[in-house]
């Protein structure tokens, strides 16, 4: 591993690339810091309400301190589910342009943003309002005041996603993920701490050192899991024909790799989304609404676990579906002359994909959805703050988008001639 980043830091590019991400997420940090204005130093305790607690812990926490980008990446997240649910032969032009190539997803995107600025804004005023009243944080109270506070919220979402677009041009990995990245591991400490607190702030116990054993333990499990997961792959065999004979030579023979979970962290990220998304909704309209909801969706009920991990569940297969195209992959085999043994090409190698893919799919969800609850259960049998559970979907979250990242610095690694800092 050491020489591996050794060598990520030798390539002139590369190197580039790095210290440019990394200075785009200081920016995002000392953004993450300046508090909004016409918002008092009022701490907000956020520890009795796990969807807020979600929104701060993406954002590194600064939802409860209401800074500029207090919203994170949250509203273009939401808003990205919407549009993805209706170009599902929901709103035909917009399928249309799910389909039409590079040129529609650009589209989609454009379009995705649009609503993103509007569910910043809705959300900022009703999130400002709601603080106002519960913790009195805004000097000068009214609808212009949290309009305003709003809109400069708004506009720190808007920043956030060019600075992700900036890192996804010139920088490494994805611009978004990389943000929420920056977000969760700058909430890590402030996580541990509060489980430490919690468990063993008022003394040494028993039960206290059991529980933050367990925790330390579903942490490192977490991590492990996760990374298990991540390079888990069913190998399908296939064989490159020839236009005179059929040569068994073991050199004709490679595999078509199919990971076990191709929608990587994604269906945890949307499925906490679309449990916030209602409650965020109820807020622009209802204190009532919103309370009910957010007590309906708390996630210390038993029945919110089993309704987070269907919601798991079908977003992996969803997002599955719309990332491995069984079809496309039969005809690039097809085209490449290429086969898998015993089954014939066409539509025959389409629905054998389609058959493994959907089995493995099925592995990979029931994995990443047990990762998932692990930390509310144990949240709930230890009587753990709120930051361990949440905590423990940011460390799916982290490790994902890393070893996504590592894996795309490799691969530039080896379509790039190498050169030292010295040279050959």
């Amino acid at each position: 591993m050491v020489r591996i980043f050794v060598d990520f830091f030798k390539n002139k590019d590369i190197r580039k690339k790095i210290f440019f991400t990394l200075a785009m997420m200081l920016v995002y940090r000392l953004g993450a810091a300046i508090p909004a204005p016409g918002v008092n130093d009022t701490v907000i305790n956020l520890s009795g309400n796990s969807i807020l607690g979600m929104m701060s812990l993406l954002g590194g926490g600064s939802l409860e301190q209401m800074s500029i980008f207090a919203l994170g990446v949250s509203p273009y997240i939401t808003a990205s589910i919407i549009i993805q649910l209706l170009s599902m032969d929901i709103i035909p032009p917009l399928t249309e342009m799910a389909k039409s190539g590079k040129k529609g997803k650009q589209q989609l995107d454009r379009i995705t943003r649009y609503v993103g600025v509007v569910m910043a804004l809705f959300q900022g005023f009703f999130i400002v309002k709601m603080f106002s009243d519960q913790y009195g944080i805004i000097d000068n109270p009214g609808t212009i005041t949290y309009l305003f506070i709003a809109i400069v919220m708004t506009a720190g979402t808007m920043f956030l996603l060019w600075i992700g677009d900036q890192i996804s041009q010139k920088g490494i990995g994805n611009g978004v993920s990389m943000i929420i990245f920056a977000g969760i591991v700058a909430g890590f400490p402030s996580s541990f701490q509060s489980v430490y607190q919690t468990l063993l702030g008022s003394g040494a116990t028993a039960t206290g050192v059991i529980g933050f054993v367990a925790y330390i333990i579903m942490f490192i499990a977490i991590l492990v899991l996760v990374v298990a997961m991540q390079v888990a792959e069913r190998r399908i065999p296939v064989q490159y024909s020839t236009s005179h004979s059929y040569n068994k030579t073991k050199g004709d023979l490679n595999h078509l790799p199919l990971k076990i979970n191709s929608a990587s962290v994604i269906p945890v990220i949307f499925a906490s989304a679309l449990i916030q998304g209602p409650q965020i909704i109820a807020s622009w309209f209802s204190s009532n609404a919103y309370q009910w909801l957010a007590d309906f969706f708390d996630f210390s009920k038993p029945y919110v676990l089993v309704i987070y991990g269907i919601l798991i569940v079908l977003f992996t297969f969803f997002y599955t579906n719309m990332t491995v195209d069984p079809s496309k992959l039969a005809d690039d085999l097809n085209k490449q002359g290429t086969y898998i043994p015993g089954v014939r090409p066409g539509g025959e190698t389409k629905a054998y994909i389609s058959k493994v893919l959907n089995r493995i799919t099925v592995l990979g969800a029931i994995l990443l959805t047990f990762i998932a609850l692990l930390p509310y259960v144990l949240s709930i049998v230890f009587d753990l703050p709120y930051q361990a559970a949440v905590g423990g979907t940011g460390i799916i979250i982290v490790v994902g988008v890393a070893m996504e990242t590592i894996k795309q610095l490799k691969g530039e690694m080896t379509s790039k001639q190498y050169r030292g800092f010295i040279g050959r």
